[in-house]
């Protein structure tokens, strides 16, 4: 599990959960329910760092941690 700070918030354009990862660019994923977001967006943080490494691009730090883990 990564401890990068994920904003969660309901979108009702995309009439769905969505989990976003401010520290990695472009990383978000959606879902029906909160848990189902955060689950899409621990394998989107997955990806976005193996395929940043395979790049060979860095992987940044996480800056602003939750108080909590998800």
């Amino acid at each position: 599990m990564h401890e990068y700070r994920i904003v969660l918030y309901w979108s009702p354009h995309d009439d769905a959960y969505v989990a976003e990862v401010p520290d990695l660019p472009g990383c978000m994923a959606h879902g029906d329910t909160q848990q189902s977001a955060l689950d899409h967006v621990q394998q989107a943080m997955d990806l976005w760092i193996d395929t940043a490494r395979d790049l060979g691009r860095p992987v940044p730090e996480p800056r602003n941690r939750p108080l909590t883990p998800v």
